[in-house]
């Protein structure tokens, strides 16, 4: 008899380091080497949303009368340790660290490249 796995929504909420509108290389995967945006992220989940990469076809039934069905491609989530930040200046992916600024502030970093996230 095999179990059925269900997508259960953790009641604690996960410290990402990767944020909606950065930029992040694939590193493991069918579309592993590809680049793109952030669209979203799923903190409870600890899964992203990154455009154009991990494409699902959905097949949509017409609603209204005289409308016709479709198909859809759209983007599904990958769990956020599958990407890595991306810097478009030096052509590389890195791992990010937090480092509190002179003023106090935190700011993020790539470790290869020492860039400036935000």
């Amino acid at each position: 008899m095999a179990l059925a796995t269900q997508k259960v929504q953790s009641s604690e909420r996960i410290k990402m380091r990767i944020r909606k509108g950065d930029t992040v290389q694939v590193i493991t995967g069918k579309d592993k080497g590809k680049t793109g945006e952030v669209l979203r992220i799923l903190p409870y989940q600890n899964r992203v949303v990154v455009k154009g990469i991990n494409l699902r076809t959905r097949h949509v039934k017409p609603t209204q009368e005289g409308e016709t069905g479709r198909i859809v491609n759209e983007e599904a989530s990958l769990d956020a340790s599958n990407v890595m930040l991306y810097s478009k200046e030096k052509k590389v992916a890195s791992r990010v660290e937090i480092f509190v600024d002179k003023d106090g502030s935190k700011k993020r970093r790539l470790k290869k490249t020492g860039e400036l996230i935000d």
